[in-house]
């Protein structure tokens, strides 16, 4: 193997980028407990990206099988929390092994069940022990989450609600983000778009136009708990595609910051089709986005490295800013990391970021 490190990140096979940014994050979570740097370096001595995703697919699989038993036999012998943490591990694993297939996938199927089976068990035996949720949306078609509530409380709680990019994982967000929520004495709520089974119907669901209402139906779950305060409620939107969130966030105006793109990822669509139709620069710019303005602080944080230039970033920014005052742009840039796309080569750095920065907001707003 070839190894390459550049203000990108880490690049295991530069001709093979796809796999080389999946490689990237799994890397990078291992100081999250999502993987283990030997485990992960181990499984990518045994891949040949040219075999067109075989054995990236077996030896992810083996890996987290080997991780989930470990956990199993830790578990038996009354050691919870090494068996937590080899369920962390396996949930990173089996997601990482089934990245690249679609939906419908007979193999993905089979890998998303036993990668539920790991997070079911994990969130069982935390302290306080976390939940699987329902939360009604479309017709037939609830979404899952996972609320993990705050430790030691005993009132109501702030809570922050992760949704990510239509096609993310609220598995991830177990060892990605739940660590700084309870640090800090906030409950978390991990949501997907992806329903409560395993089904290809997700295929249908996220042609919708609509995926942005979503964001109200969680909110109107949470009300409905009595260990939460409605009033100290964050969202983070994790990922580009994430601007559902950030639509969603400036419709409903019962939340009390957001960390999401802010509608960038949306404005730099539209701007790109503007040049392309040559409808000229009279068109471009935040206009007719958002529908309404948002009326909590929010954060966008973006890598240096990421999918859109930074320098491109700052303009939609700008332009945003005049009609949303109470807004605030974060760039890592490549001298400090997290400067990959999604903060993908070091998480953590953007993670304290945000938190810190979520954390600050909520205390602000009165009990």
């Amino acid at each position: 193997m070839k190894i390459h490190f550049g203000p990108a990140g880490w690049v295991q096979w530069p001709d093979s980028e796809e796999f080389s940014i999946e490689f990237m994050r799994l890397l990078g979570l291992a100081q999250e407990g999502g993987s283990l740097i030997s485990e992960c370096f181990l499984v990518a001595s045994r891949i040949d990206p040219k075999d067109g995703g075989d054995s990236w697919y077996r030896e992810w699989l083996r890996m987290a099988d080997i991780s989930n038993e470990r956990a199993n036999a830790a578990f038996q012998r009354g050691h919870v929390l090494t068996a937590q943490s080899n369920w962390l591990r396996a949930i990173n694993y089996y997601q990482a092994s089934a990245f690249d297939f679609d939906a419908a996938d007979e193999k993905q199927q089979g890998v998303l069940r036993t990668m539920r089976a790991c997070a079911r068990r994990y969130i069982a035996h935390l302290t306080p022990a976390g939940e699987v949720v329902e939360i009604p949306w479309q017709q037939d078609y609830p979404l899952e989450g996972y609320f993990l509530p705050a430790p030691g409380a005993s009132h109501r709680t702030p809570v922050v609600v992760c949704m990510g990019d239509p096609g993310n994982r609220k598995e991830e967000y177990l060892f990605k983000v739940a660590r700084y929520a309870r640090d800090r004495g906030l409950s978390l709520l991990a949501v997907d778009l992806l329903g409560s089974r395993t089904g290809a119907k997700f295929d249908e669901i996220i042609g919708r136009p609509d995926l942005e209402m979503s964001v109200s139906h969680v909110m109107d779950y949470l009300t409905t708990r009595g260990d939460i305060d409605e009033n100290r409620v964050a969202i983070l939107g994790d990922g580009p595609g994430s601007s559902f969130v950030a639509r969603g966030v400036a419709l409903d105006n019962r939340f009390a910051a957001a960390v999401c793109d802010g509608g960038i990822w949306d404005m730099h669509e539209r701007s790109f089709l503007m040049d392309r139709l040559s409808l000229g620069s009279a068109c471009k710019g935040s206009e007719g986005w958002p529908r309404r303005k948002f009326r909590c602080p929010v954060l966008i944080t973006m890598g240096e490295q990421g999918w859109l230039e930074s320098n491109h970033v700052t303009g939609l920014f700008e332009r945003l800013k005049t009609s949303q005052p109470d807004i605030s742009l974060r760039i890592f840039e490549s001298s400090e990391t997290a400067a990959a796309h999604g903060h993908c080569d070091n998480p953590t750095l953007a993670n304290e970021f945000i938190f810190d920065w979520m954390a600050d907001r909520l205390e602000s707003v009165p009990a």
